[in-house]
């Protein structure tokens, strides 16, 4: 396989993960039944209009296109929250500013450069983007509570996000049961991508 393929194959699966990240981010709608899924109303005593529009506060704040400070509209916040929201938003920018473009873009040029040729980057873009879901599958389902821990230790140098529900009372909002729905989707979106690289490569080598 020629260099051109394999860096193709990379960047295409690096526009993968982060599309997957970025639109599950803004899928408003897994939240909205989770409220219902979890009884979060009947559980925190907020009304469920109240849970939307400050989850819905917290997804626009983490928007590349947000310049605001985040203010909860109806929820306090500590500064050690505060601090890991911006933590956490640093992160969803990468992502949606530099990481998705630049892979989208190395994929494009990828493609065309190679476009005369048997696209052996899509057989090993399919690989490579089912090789991540099955690890962390595998994580998930053995221990989601060690796996959810772990995941804030390497991506975060803090403690700030163990929040307590008297001073950041947003985590009462947030189950850790919807983290894992989250990272499920991500999954489900990553292997979709991932088998359909797979269907057009055979389709495209039967030529």
């Amino acid at each position: 396989m020629k260099i051109k393929q394999i860096l193709t194959a990379i960047a295409l699966t690096l526009c993968i993960l982060s599309a997957a990240v970025v639109f599950t981010l803004n899928f408003r709608p897994l939240y909205y039944m989770d409220i219902h899924h979890f009884q979060l109303s009947e559980n925190t005593g907020y009304s469920e209009e109240e849970i939307r529009e400050n989850y819905d506060t917290l997804i626009d704040y983490n928007s590349v296109f947000c310049r605001e400070e985040l203010e909860f509209p109806t929820l306090t916040m500590s500064e050690e929250g505060r601090i890991h929201f911006v933590e956490v938003k640093r992160i969803f920018v990468f992502i949606q500013a530099v990481l998705l473009p630049l892979s989208l873009i190395g994929s494009i040029i990828g493609i065309l450069s190679i476009k005369k040729q048997k696209p052996a980057y899509l057989k090993l873009t399919s690989i490579l983007t089912l090789a991540l879901p099955a690890v962390l599958g595998a994580l998930i389902a053995i221990n989601w509570d060690q796996f959810f821990v772990l995941f804030h230790k390497l991506f975060f140098n803090n403690d700030y996000w163990i929040f307590d529900a008297a001073t950041d009372p947003i985590i009462l909002l947030l189950p850790d049961g919807f983290f894992m729905h989250c990272a499920l989707m991500i999954l489900a979106l990553i292997v979709i991508a991932s088998l359909l690289c797979l269907v057009i490569y055979r389709k495209i080598s039967r030529r």
